[in-house]
């Protein structure tokens, strides 16, 4: 094997090996004295060009990289699912078991003012609707849950929601809980409830899917 072959061959390897790239001072730190460094980067720069991956310098530095012609192979699409925020999933759930619900019933479960984004990010996820309006002063709207959220936590009907036995089993419920608790049944018909009429529809605000609804007064005295 000549010299030549015998230093194209350590450059090989110590560019494939090293985790970033090397400039010929790091090469030279590791070939043996004498080494044509210059010539065996050139060497290899020739052998390698068409081929599936090639040799490039960067900022005075080597490396081996996938040649550019080829980058869609080593490209992957994935869809990243969107993330509900803490006031997002309590709303949901809420609205899950109480439903049909109004915005105050939300509050007053919550013990929050509920947030016009919450609601919004909700519905434009599609795992809740407008349902109709409650029957009482002001007629407000009630919220429901949708197929969507049927079909995105695997239930057949709202009646395969968890109930208080599964819930404890599962550590979300407290032990302890009043002996007359009950789960409320979202599948119960309420007949206090209106239909909206036909040229009702939500209207969308900003975005909010991330951020919580602002911490109440009680909140904040137990921080």
């Amino acid at each position: 094997m000549t010299p030549a072959l015998a230093t194209e061959r350590m450059i090989e390897a110590l560019l494939f090996a090293a985790a970033e790239p090397l400039s010929a001072a790091d090469l030279e730190g590791r070939l043996p004295q004498g080494a044509d460094i210059a010539g065996g980067l050139t060497s290899l720069r020739a052998w390698y060009a068409g081929r599936g991956v090639e040799l490039v310098c960067v900022a005075d530095r080597w490396r081996f990289q996938t040649t550019a012609d080829l980058a869609f192979l080593m490209t992957q699409e994935r869809e990243s699912p969107r993330r509900l925020s803490r006031a997002a999933q309590e709303t949901l759930a809420i609205i899950a078991y109480h439903q049909p619900v109004t915005r105050a019933d939300i509050e007053a479960i919550r013990g929050v003012q509920a947030s016009s984004g919450t609601l919004d990010a909700l519905l434009e996820l599609g795992m809740v609707r407008m349902r109709g309006r409650r029957r009482s002063p002001g007629r407000p709207v009630t919220w429901g849950t949708t197929d969507a959220f049927l079909e995105h936590y695997g239930l057949a009907s709202l009646a395969d929601l968890p109930g208080a036995a599964e819930m404890k089993a599962a550590g979300l419920l407290s032990l302890d809980l009043p002996f007359d608790f009950a789960v409320p049944n979202p599948a119960a018909v309420d007949e206090d409830e209106d239909p909206l009429d036909a040229d009702e529809s939500p209207s969308f605000h900003q975005d909010f899917l991330l951020a919580d609804d602002p911490p109440s007064p009680r909140e904040e005295a137990d921080r």
